[in-house]
């Protein structure tokens, strides 16, 4: 497999129009190339910085066979690739000087592609502490009885009530974003639709948001309970209610990724009609000095 079967564009229409039909074959396991790629398209590239996202598609006769994105200075995304596909790719970019900080996919593409990044350019890898499991929506089965009050759809007059709570959820699982008046509308957060769970007394508990439909498959994203009302049921209610919102919206797939971390949310998932679909991991890159490289090496 040559490195230049790789075919790179910082044009996201030339990308779609290339890989979109192979994406949307097989929406979960490209959850992530779908949603960034739809993002560029409707922000545009300057919304991501003075570095142009790249995109990447593996053509082999006439076929697609895996893509790439990245959006400097931000790591690189993979479609499901062989060991094969990761090194042609680990070649073509250390041919070119791309300098990555990290790469996120699948368990298997991700170590594939961690190994030949480290053959190609001596980098480092170690994987982040951080372990994701992709989960596809069976049959939604909602969790009985349902705790006390209703679930609301907030929409744009909410808009303080949702940056406090996507504030919580981002301090919460350790991202880095700065989420106000400012910078919202350049957040990942921000073209959601959420929706909460309130109390008889209309008291906030806990939040689920969605993403737009994207080849015929809506991922679940975020789901939050503040700490101290945890255990009674709202994460379960308001994840069921989102989920059931996503089918009429028309979605063929359901997807969410869990912290495996989290044995609770794992099994509350499964409860609702989860199955796993895939493990994601992310691989964090360093660059060794070829003095350090050379006396590590001399020295097993």
């Amino acid at each position: 497999m040559r490195p230049d079967d790789w075919h790179l564009t910082e044009d996201v229409d030339d990308f779609l129009a290339r890989a979109g039909d192979f994406l949307r074959s097989r929406p979960g396991p490209h959850v992530m190339q779908l949603t960034w790629a739809e993002r560029v398209r409707v922000r545009g590239a300057e919304a991501f910085g003075t570095d142009a996202p790249i995109f990447g598609v593996l053509e082999q006769a006439g076929e697609v066979r895996g893509t790439f994105f990245r959006l400097p200075p931000r790591g690189i995304g993979l479609s499901p690739l062989t060991p094969a596909q990761a090194d042609s790719l680990a070649a073509r970019l250390a041919t070119l000087g791309h300098s990555l900080p990290r790469v996120s996919a699948d368990h298997v593409t991700a170590t594939a592609f961690a190994e030949a990044w480290q053959r190609h350019t001596g980098a480092t890898s170690k994987l982040g502490d951080i372990r994701l499991r992709l989960y596809r929506l069976g049959t939604l089965t909602p969790s009985e009885p349902m705790p006390a009050g209703r679930s609301r759809v907030l929409g744009e007059q909410d808009l303080e009530h949702v940056m406090f709570w996507c504030g919580e959820f981002a301090k919460a699982v350790g991202e880095d974003v700065s989420i106000d008046a400012d910078t919202w509308a350049d957040t990942r957060f921000a073209d959601k639709r959420y929706t909460l769970w309130e109390t008889p007394d209309g008291t906030a508990v806990s939040i689920a948001g969605m993403n737009p439909l994207i080849g015929g498959q809506i991922q679940v994203d975020i789901v939050y309970t503040l700490a101290h009302l945890r255990g009674r049921g709202y994460a379960a209610a308001v994840t069921a209610e989102v989920s059931r919102a996503a089918l009429a919206a028309g979605a063929r797939d359901v997807v969410l990724f869990a912290d495996l971390s989290n044995p609770t949310s794992n099994a509350l998932y499964q409860r609702l009609g989860y199955r796993a679909l895939a493990d994601w991991a992310v691989y964090d890159f360093s660059h060794v000095p070829p003095e350090a490289s050379w006396e590590r090496t001399e020295a097993r």
